[in-house]
């Protein structure tokens, strides 16, 4: 069935840009990556989160020890994140924060990255989709909350900027 005219109007004025609102920026400390090497699905590894701060007009408060991220090194060395962490708002609503990421670039950059060496950030991609949930009646909003997220690694952590999408 073809795209009537009407449909393709209302998509170019609706939906022509993507809309976003700052959530927080969120520091995470990290562990060393348990390599668990080539599994038959991937090369496998994980980083566990040792916790770390975010903070934002809306909510502000700590990542909480414990979290960990699942991360699937491709054979065209991107990297697949898989992110669980839990984090504890400055007046004690506990919300889990999830996301799916990538971050790939030059062979190069993603070497230096790897060492600990702190790189431009426009040199790479490094993108998350966040996703909140949470009991907190102050911050049940998150629970319908699509985000998007700008990362970058530093040499003792990573640095998201974190917006909602509208």
């Amino acid at each position: 069935m073809p795209i009537s005219s009407t449909e393709l109007e209302t998509a170019a004025d609706v939906f022509a840009e993507v809309r976003t609102k700052p959530l927080f920026i969120m520091k995470l400390d990290v562990r060393p990556a348990l390599v668990f090497g080539d599994t038959p699905v991937t090369h496998r590894r994980v980083r566990i989160v040792d916790g770390g701060r975010f903070e934002g007009e809306r909510l502000s408060g700590d990542v909480l020890d414990g979290g960990s991220d699942w991360q699937a090194v491709r054979t065209d060395g991107c990297i697949v994140l898989d992110a669980r962490l839990n984090l504890r708002t400055d007046d004690g609503a506990l919300i889990c924060m999830s996301y799916r990421g990538l971050r790939h670039g030059p062979a190069e950059v993603m070497a230096r990255i790897e060492k600990g060496q702190v790189v431009d950030p426009a040199s790479y991609y490094f993108r998350i989709n966040p996703m909140f949930e949470t009991a907190s009646e102050k911050y049940s909003w998150l629970n319908g909350v699509l985000g998007v997220g700008i990362g970058h690694r530093f040499e003792d952590g990573l640095v998201y900027n974190v917006f909602e999408l509208l």
